[in-house]
């Protein structure tokens, strides 16, 4: 499986290094947010990440909702939980990350599973810059440039089908909703297999210490996105 590399697993439990987090979200995800550098002060693995462990471990069904609930640092081990309808992940403290809930049919298959967790993930990566920024921009806001604070609350999928092996992601549109410095945005989006919409999903996330539109403040923050990316990049 192509997440292999990224986790490491032993006696039912499952660990990250700041590594393994950081190569994830920028080979995979093409994610540059600060967050997952490997040397972050206040590193966290990839929700996406986790994500696409549990489709693997427990297979790709046709309605999922993940729920994020705490930041996973370097080393804190995850128990993997007996495949149910309803499942936590949690450390040996009890201390809840994930919840996943699923129903209808099941797959197995690798094709698939990887098929969207690769496109799904791709998308998820790139909330940030090109997807957040127009949209706060045309409610004249913008995130703290200085520490943005951008929480991955949930997402879920709804697929009407499970026999794909190339499915694609499109965006469907996007909702945002402020009050006052907090906002919570909504990206919706659909799956598609050869022309065919074969599933939906949705991405929510939370944001807090919104502030004023500031053009050059807002392409300050872009080109340090950008730059760190392509010094990743650079051979």
């Amino acid at each position: 499986m192509f997440v292999a590399p990224y986790f490491s697993e032993e006696n039912g439990r499952i660990a990250f290094t700041r590594r393994q987090g950081s190569d994830f979200a920028k080979t995979v995800a093409d994610d540059f947010n600060p967050l997952h550098d490997a040397d972050a002060k206040r590193f966290c693995v990839p929700g996406d990440l986790l994500f696409t462990i549990l489709l693997y471990k427990y297979g790709l069904s046709q309605h999922m909702e993940f729920v994020f609930s705490g930041m996973v640092p370097e080393g804190v081990q995850l128990l993997l939980p007996e495949a149910a309808d309803e499942m936590r992940l949690l450390d040996a403290q009890d201390k809840e990350y994930l919840s996943m809930r699923r129903s209808g049919d099941l797959t197995i298959l690798e094709s698939s599973i990887e098929s969207l967790c690769r496109c799904y993930v791709a998308f998820s990566g790139h909330t940030f810059p090109d997807l957040l920024v127009p949209s706060l921009a045309e409610r004249g806001l913008m995130l703290n440039p200085t520490r943005p604070m951008v929480m991955y609350e949930s997402m879920g999928i709804d697929l009407e089908r499970l026999d794909f092996n190339g499915v694609a992601l499109e965006l469907d549109h996007n909702e945002l909703e402020i009050s006052g410095k907090r906002g919570a945005a909504r990206m919706a989006f659909n799956f598609v297999d050869n022309g065919e919409v074969v599933g939906r999903g949705r991405k929510n996330m939370l944001l807090s210490g919104l502030r004023d539109y500031d053009q050059a403040a807002m392409d300050e923050m872009v080109a340090r996105y950008y730059a760190a990316k392509k010094g990743y990049l650079a051979p």
